[in-house]
């Protein structure tokens, strides 16, 4: 039998699994504050001075974001971070389809009326400071706090760690892709018109009504984002 205590063998995996998850945490950070913006070439040094994570849980993290799309690695040269293209746009978006009109049949069926009405009336109130005032700069603070409101209750209904784990990671890759996005009044407006849609269905426990609506989101959504119109 090997002489390592497993207790430090268990412990020092856990503490590399932590580092690992914190080094991909902070690559995305610096992305969206664009410090490693899209095309960047860096060391593998560099990213250890930035991220403040060893070299070793960083290169775990690195294989996870380049198996993602987001970098290529490339040997004695550097990391590329790429700019996130056509695939991982369809990809994102056809995995919160999948996992979003399931949770949202759950969520129309046992959310309480109070709950929406409050995230129903956040959405009114939104679209009509746009409506009266266009894309300002607090109606895109706000346009984002309902995305996210909107979508993390939706997906939180599953009560499920699983799904909300893998669910992180997607909106990751949203961030990525709206960093470059060209957003409008009219486009923000459709969007809040979208939610607000499915919103109605959920308030009158229409499962099959509200499966709909978020599906007709995240297609238009997916349009938006390709830049379609």
């Amino acid at each position: 039998m090997s002489g390592k205590n497993p207790r430090k063998a268990v412990a020092a995996l856990g503490e590399g699994t932590r580092l690992r998850d914190l080094a991909y945490a902070r690559i995305f950070e610096l992305m969206y504050e664009r410090r490693l913006p899209t095309g960047a070439m860096v060391s593998q040094s560099q990213l250890v001075e930035l991220t403040g994570v060893p070299v070793a849980p960083l290169r775990d993290a690195l294989r996870t974001l380049e198996a993602e799309g987001v970098l290529v690695i490339h040997p004695h040269t550097g990391i590329q971070f790429i700019r996130p293209g056509m695939e991982l746009t369809r990809s994102t978006y056809q995995f919160r389809g999948v996992i979003e009109a399931a949770a949202v049949a759950v969520y129309a069926e046992t959310a309480s009326d109070a709950e929406i009405a409050a995230l129903l009336q956040r959405h009114q109130d939104v679209a009509r400071s746009l409506e009266r005032d266009g894309l300002t700069e607090k109606n895109a603070s706000d346009l984002e706090a309902l995305e996210e409101s909107l979508h993390g209750t939706i997906v939180a209904s599953f009560n499920n760690p699983l799904i909300d784990t893998s669910y992180r990671r997607i909106r990751n890759y949203l961030r990525l892709l709206r960093l470059d996005r060209k957003m409008s009044a009219p486009l923000a407006l459709r969007s809040v018109r979208e939610h607000i849609a499915v919103l109605e269905a959920c308030r009158a426990h229409n499962a099959p009504a509200a499966v709909a609506a978020i599906q007709a989101h995240f297609a238009a959504a997916l349009q938006r984002n390709l830049g379609l119109y």
